[in-house]
């Protein structure tokens, strides 16, 4: 059996995160989307709170152990402060985490150290690809072993900070396997655009397609060395860490509207005593509990190593899209016309939950 309770070390860092989520990440998040550029001084701020750093252990400098059920209790809380802060912070996991998870030996002790050591710092990882059948397990990106190297072709999408990172961290298909493949900044062939991607949200967030044309790097480049790693558990990560973080845009979306809801009169009663605005509310808080409950069990068996762990992943994550999309629509209609206009965040927190399909690999726990 397990618990649903935190423990007290868990619960420390979710009251500091969520601290940093209201007091600084929601009170830049209207401004920053609207110029599209974050503070570099709060993702800093964030940085500090040492989440990434936690989850490593001490022999790579960190001053902890992983663990997913911690990793979903911290994005949650961090996105119902702002989706696109909690993503800049977390950017150094996507390159970090799956190396702890999959990385040699020698690509632990070079890498890792030097990215929790001091101040934050951009590294970062390509999965997504321009697909209609976009599948993490079925890239387009190839790999091909030409003697010593692997040479890598085709494009990403949606890479953060690409433009500034040191290393990327790329995913592609290698013998109908999906490798990951550390990529310099400076190789040859590693083409970024100048303009960032332009869409619907996240954007403060610096997106950027990713081309890589006959990029040769070295076999001990290969995310576990030359032999390789198994795919799988990194993507439950990234799963894991999306239904997270929409169940913390969701459960924002929620609180405010229920909030708007007990204050907002018409025709002499407020709005929430309405069956139909109660009715909304309700199924809203419902959805969000059971998603929460789903995605803190599927970390927990990923944490246990149970068998069914990657399966429960993918059914949190598919349908903590779906929910998301469902309340934070729902919080729009509750604030009538109020929900469309900028001064409030909720059509800000719907265009956030309509990503949620395919945000898989912009955050990892």
């Amino acid at each position: 059996m397990y618990s649903f309770e935190p423990t007290e070390e868990q619960q420390m860092l979710v009251e500091a995160v969520g601290k940093y989520a209201i007091n600084d990440l929601r009170a830049i998040a209207h401004e920053a989307e609207e110029n599209h550029e974050l503070p570099k001084k709060i993702v800093n701020k964030g940085w500090e709170l040492g989440l990434l750093q936690a989850s490593i252990p001490e022999a790579y400098g960190g001053f902890g152990e992983r663990s997913a059920v911690t990793g979903v209790l911290a994005l949650e809380e961090m996105a119902f402060g702002d989706l696109t802060g909690t993503l800049a912070v977390m950017t150094p996991s996507l390159f970090a985490t799956p190396i702890l998870l999959a990385g040699s030996e020698e690509q632990k002790q070079m890498y890792l150290p030097k990215i929790i050591d001091g101040e934050w710092n951009p590294y970062t990882a390509a999965l997504i690809e321009y697909a209609f059948d976009f599948d993490p397990n079925t890239l387009k990106t190839t790999a091909t072993l030409n003697g010593d190297e692997y040479v890598l072709n085709g494009e990403k999408a949606f890479v953060p900070f690409a433009k500034d990172s040191q290393s990327i961290l790329v995913y592609a298909n290698l013998d109908g396997q999906t490798q990951g493949f550390i990529v310099p900044k400076d190789a040859e062939g590693l083409i970024i655009n100048d303009e960032r991607e332009k869409l619907m949200s996240l954007n403060a967030l610096p997106l950027y397609r990713v081309k890589l044309d006959e990029v040769k790097v070295p076999t001990v480049n290969r995310l576990g060395g030359a032999s390789g790693h198994d795919f799988e558990p990194i993507l439950a990560s990234m799963r894991l860490a999306n239904a997270a973080l929409a169940v913390g845009v969701a459960n924002a979306a929620f609180e405010y509207s229920k909030n708007y809801a007990k204050e907002r009169e018409a025709f002499g009663v407020k709005i929430a005593q309405k069956q139909a605005i109660a009715f909304m509310l309700a199924e809203m808080r419902t959805e969000i509990e059971a998603t929460r409950l789903l995605t803190w069990e599927a970390a927990w068996k990923l944490d246990n190593k149970k068998e069914d762990a990657y399966t429960e992943a993918y059914l949190a994550a598919t349908g903590a899209a779906d929910m998301a999309m469902m309340v934070t629509d729902r919080a729009v209609q509750i604030l009538g016309g109020h929900g469309y206009i900028r001064e409030h965040p909720v059509e800000m927190w719907m265009r956030n939950g309509r990503g949620f399909a395919t945000f898989i690999g912009l955050a990892i726990v």
